[in-house]
């Protein structure tokens, strides 16, 4: 069924925002909205992948939907009935371990049909086939996802400012543990007097990955971030704020849906123009998520997707003369040698050992939150038994 759309679009006044003690019943306003009445599956992304995964949900009767808006406890989903309101069940949330088992935007779940325009009840949430994770902020150890299900990752830096090739590996590393496909993006070409020393830096701790320059300002090169979302094809823009991410989101849409702010020209940077996390549909056919501009990314990885981020020093570690030689002060490691030569440089040694520490850390901390929720799990079994064994035994007393 081809879907059909029907664009609202905000006046001058929005509406009045909800009582303070209310707010969280409420989804945000949104002043440019796409609502779409009905729509192809296969449009949305949908796969044989997540059909495997959706058979025993579709014999109890629930729906397929995809997740388009993520607020607090309320969901925006469209699916082939077009745009469904809905929250998890109790259940659901009673089972969840931690809020990487929460739907994020992108993910495919199984909803049991609204009634009479009621809201829908998202029973389960499907395998995922690409997720872009970092680590919640503060001590606690537990996943952020940030975009579910992307085909393809924009890592969005901005050429106003000296560029940070050490957050781009931090944004490489995390991307290749997605599963999707990582391009840089390098917008505000419209401010760089002379591209191509910086995108010989860019592709140098980026190999084999597509590195764009492109302006939103002017739309040049925009047409090849386009290029990269056929129909159905998922695409997310992660970056800091201030990179221009909002400005980009608008140019692909063909409309400005999303309200810009100028940057800071003390430091290039902005405050956060995009509030929440989106799935919108583009006019090419393809789908994107625009995310809220990240003030750190915590790391959320593991050593296979370090080695991939960082194929040079994984290469030249294969000629160590010890399998397990971690680069430091061992006899007969390669990875020193091209430090004293000069062919890897220092800084990008520093950020490898950097990383690998934090990767590191983190296996160690979720090992410890898995023996935690082990013993919880335990504690919450037994103390059913034994609550269990009371009734069964009270008319014995």
């Amino acid at each position: 069924m081809p879907y059909s759309v029907v664009t609202v679009v905000a006046c001058n006044s929005l509406p009045q925002a909800p009582p303070p003690h209310l707010a969280e019943h409420f989804l945000p306003v949104i002043p440019f909205r796409t609502i779409l009445v009905a729509m192809n599956l296969n449009d949305l992304g949908w796969i044989p992948f997540f059909e495997a995964y959706f058979a025993p949900h579709r014999e109890q009767g629930f729906i397929p939907a995809r997740v388009a808006i993520q607020y607090r406890d309320k969901y925006v989903m469209y699916g082939e009935g077009g745009e469904y309101q809905g929250q998890v069940t109790g259940k659901f949330e009673y089972n969840a371990k931690g809020p990487e088992d929460f739907p994020a935007v992108g993910d495919w779940v199984a909803i049991s049909p609204p009634v009479g325009g009621g809201t829908a009840v998202i029973q389960a949430v499907l395998e995922r086939r690409t997720k872009f994770s970092r680590k919640v902020a503060g001590v606690k150890t537990n996943e952020q996802v940030v975009a579910a299900n992307a085909d393809v990752v924009f890592l969005v830096s901005g050429l106003d400012d000296e560029i940070n090739l050490r957050r781009i590996e931090r944004y490489l590393t995390v991307a290749y543990d997605s599963g999707a496909r990582p391009v840089v993006v390098l917008n505000k070409l419209d401010l760089c007097s002379d591209i191509a020393p910086i995108l010989a830096e860019v592709e140098a701790i980026a190999p084999g990955v597509d590195v764009l320059a492109v302006s939103a300002r002017t739309q040049e090169g925009i047409d090849r971030i386009a290029a990269c979302l056929d129909k159905g094809i998922t695409g997310a823009l992660l970056g800091s704020s201030g990179v221009g991410k909002t400005s980009i989101a608008n140019d692909l849409i063909g409309e400005e849906r999303y309200m810009t702010q100028d940057v800071r020209e003390n430091d290039s940077h902005g405050r956060h123009t995009t509030t929440h996390r989106e799935l919108v549909i583009l006019p090419t056919g393809g789908l994107l998520i625009d995310t809220p501009g990240m003030r750190e990314i915590q790391m959320w990885g593991d050593a296979q997707s370090l080695q991939a981020s960082f194929e040079d020093i994984a290469a030249l570690a294969a000629g160590c003369k010890f399998r397990d030689c971690r680069h430091d002060a061992e006899p007969g490691c390669n990875v020193k040698s091209a430090l004293e030569d000069g062919r890897l440089a220092p800084d990008r040694y520093d950020s490898y050992k950097k990383l690998e520490r934090e990767i590191a850390y983190l296996a160690r901390r979720q090992d410890q939150n898995l023996q935690r929720q082990e013993n919880e799990k335990w504690k919450k079994l037994t103390a059913e038994h034994k609550r269990s064994f009371k009734y069964r035994n009270r008319d014995k007393l």
